[in-house]
């Protein structure tokens, strides 16, 4: 039983993660219907700002960390504005294909450049590992109640600006019909670039989350977390934000389960567990049925 609290609350930590990645996924989808492939290496982004800083400029590790995701949500407007932006009157595939070459670009880009290379490197210890015993054989880290809460925390405010604030009831307009939004008086491609901006800004946090977690970082860091956590944002229901936010939790305790009772087809458990629900529920666990306009 302790074993199991024990990979419960590895798994809800690792869960928190990927759901904050899922919600750019998730979001996007939802707003222009693009899968983005190049929201993972944000993560990517995320992580080595926040690096750079702490090591060469010295500046503090919160300081380092809102830098960091203000870098990562300009990134995810400057990928909407050059590479997708232009297409976005196209057929879907032509984006689809166009984020996949952003993605190779930026990682084979990043390990180009003389302070980031192709090696590893690791992520400074800035939180200094402390234990608490929830029983007597159950040991929680700072670090887990850190990710934690931290990710809790910025989906309560993702929560809240999307449904009490006037950008969110925006966004939730051009979600629905994009044309009588902008007919409305809606400015469509503003909200558009928030909410790359917001889906970047939450990327990069989840970037810092995992760095501190798993301080290894690399050029490609970003592919399994972000395919890991689309697959998280299809099985709660892509475009549906509560959807992606429940997605990343159950496959982050599947996951940490999986790998407990056999690591070697723990890759694969999440994959065969989506393709169950969705034989049974297309849409996700928390995604609606919509009607194709003709």
């Amino acid at each position: 039983m302790e074993q199991l609290l024990s990979q419960l609350i590895n798994g809800i930590q690792v869960g928190t993660i990927y759901a904050l990645i899922a919600l750019g996924y998730t979001m996007v989808y939802g707003i222009i219907k693009l899968i983005n492939f190049a929201h993972g290496d944000l993560i990517m982004i995320g992580s080595y700002v926040a690096y750079l800083s702490i090591v060469y400029l010295a500046v503090p590790f919160p300081v380092a960390s809102l830098l960091a995701m203000l870098v990562c949500g300009l990134g995810g407007v400057l990928m909407d504005r050059i590479a997708y932006k232009p297409l976005r009157n196209q057929p879907r595939l032509y984006a689809l294909v166009t984020a996949m070459g952003v993605s190779l670009f930026l990682e084979n880009g990043a390990r180009t450049l003389p302070f980031i290379g192709p090696g590893f490197r690791r992520f400074p210890d800035v939180i200094t590992t402390q234990n608490y015993a929830v029983t007597p054989n159950v040991v929680v880290t700072n670090i887990q109640v850190f990710n934690i809460v931290v990710a809790v925390v910025l989906m309560a405010i993702l929560q809240y600006v999307i449904k009490r604030t006037k950008i969110g009831m925006a966004m939730r307009a051009v979600s629905q019909d994009s044309d009588a939004a902008r007919l409305m008086g809606i400015n469509v491609d503003f909200v558009i670039a928030v909410t790359f901006a917001i889906g970047g800004i939450l990327a990069g946090a989840a970037g810092i989350l995992m760095s501190v977690a798993y301080p290894r970082l690399s050029p490609y860091m970003g592919i399994v977390p972000g395919l890991k956590a689309f697959v998280a944002a299809v099985f709660g229901g892509i475009g549906n934000i509560p959807g992606a936010m429940v997605g990343g939790l159950i496959m982050g305790i599947v996951e940490t389960f999986a790998t407990a009772a056999y690591s070697q087809v723990a890759e694969g458990i999440f994959f065969v567990v989506l393709i169950a629900v969705l034989l049974f529920r297309p849409t996700g666990l928390l995604g609606e049925p919509t009607a194709e306009k003709v």
